[in-house]
């Protein structure tokens, strides 16, 4: 549980930290986006080198950002299986059992899904680790600014944003303490059916809702101790700016979503090549 990564900030200087904080929650939101038009192991790659470029110019540790993979394998192993044996291929087949059957076009949807939710995962993530809550909070409430005009409370909304993604490490981090005080007690989590399990996780669950409670309150009274409500118009010790750096980040960004779709919609072409080869490889080994 230790190593959920999102929600969690990693507090250094670098050009990442410092761009425009609308501007990284906008590439987040277009990055989600872009994803699922991602068509080519090439895209795929691509976008990894991205990635860890990012790493590296924020200096955030990549084995930070792999990290938070660990939270997602149990969905990695269940979806790729289900498009492994279940996806219909229109080739030949690979491996057959019963109603289960292995194409090559399965091979490639699993490992394409795999692929995705990896790298959405991964992506995702820089935001929170580059973003400090304040600046997450100012850059929502910023971006939702004329919602205003039809009495949204844009600003109630951000900090409630803000709060939540801040309190899943907080939260975390007690249920592990929790569960390491009721272990040292004796209690037994890994034994037993799953009944005998979800019961034992009960003087664990109590606790963690009580202290969530707790922290929530005592959130609450530092907000209003800081008269947080006080005026309409709150003012800000830094000022958002849109600088060079941001139209540097603005231009690779947009560079490449640019390969992204050009991959998908006019060059193509790239993973059927990969799979007649895949073809190919089949057919020579079944006539040996």
């Amino acid at each position: 549980m230790r190593d959920v990564a999102f929600g969690q900030y990693y507090p250094v200087s670098s050009p990442v930290h410092r761009l425009d904080p609308r501007l990284k929650i906008v590439f987040t939101l277009l990055y989600v986006v872009t994803m699922f038009f991602v068509a080519s192991y090439t895209a795929y790659a691509v976008i990894l080198i991205f990635l860890l470029a990012l790493c590296g110019l924020s200096h955030v540790p990549p084995s930070a950002m792999f990290k938070s993979i660990k939270g997602i394998i149990i969905l990695l192993i269940l979806t790729s299986i289900l498009n492994l044996f279940f996806y219909g291929g229109e080739t030949s087949v690979v491996w057959q059992w019963w109603i289960f059957k292995v194409s090559p076009e399965a091979i490639d949807s699993a490992l394409k899904l795999m692929f995705r939710l990896i790298l959405l995962i991964m992506g995702t993530t820089m935001l929170t680790f580059t973003t400090g809550a304040t600046e997450l909070t100012d850059g929502i409430e910023s971006l939702l600014k004329p919602l205003t005009l039809i009495k949204v409370p844009v600003r109630d909304l951000a900090v409630i944003m803000s709060i939540a993604l801040r309190f899943i490490p907080i939260l975390i981090d007690e249920t592990d303490k929790i569960t390491m005080a009721q272990k040292s007690r004796g209690a037994d989590f890994d034994s037993g059916n799953i009944f005998k399990r979800a019961k034992a996780l009960l003087p664990v669950l109590i606790p963690l809702f009580v202290g969530a409670f707790r922290k929530a309150d005592e959130l609450a009274d530092a907000l209003d101790a800081r008269c947080y409500n006080a005026s309409p118009k709150r003012t800000r010790m830094k000022k958002m700016t849109f600088a060079a750096r941001d139209l540097v980040a603005l231009v690779v960004f947009a560079a490449l979503v640019t390969f992204i779709f050009l991959d998908k919609y006019l060059i193509g072409g790239t993973d059927q090549y990969i799979v007649s080869l895949f073809n190919n490889a089949v057919d020579f080994f079944k006539g040996l």
